[in-house]
């Protein structure tokens, strides 16, 4: 089975479609609860983000797609995206991501 990285919009687009052909399981009536509730950009403006996210030099594609979901605006909202990993972003790279965040916004 292969892993593939996904926005809010783009999970909440396939529950929609998979609910017009039966009926969703427990777990993914509440998972389309969760992205009716909080996915905030179209998928076509998610890829968008992701896309100009991932040029920038430390930021993988699991983090842009997790800031694509948070669309955080403050720089400590940035650093907890990146918390676990072994690196911290500079100040530079946090204000590049909220500018290119709030394009979005």
């Amino acid at each position: 089975m292969d892993e593939k990285l996904l926005s809010l919009g783009e999970v909440k687009k396939l529950l929609e479609k998979e609910a017009k052909v039966r009926e969703l399981a427990p777990e993914q009536l509440l998972a389309l609860q969760h992205t009716e509730a909080f996915a905030r950009l179209s998928p076509a403006k998610a890829k968008k983000l992701v896309k100009e996210l991932t040029k920038l030099e430390h930021v993988s594609g699991f983090h842009a797609y997790k800031i694509a979901d948070l669309l955080p605006t403050h720089p400590d909202d940035v650093r907890a995206v990146f918390a676990k990993e072994r690196f911290t972003l500079g100040k530079e790279e946090i204000e590049k991501v909220i500018k290119i965040v709030e394009n979005y916004l």
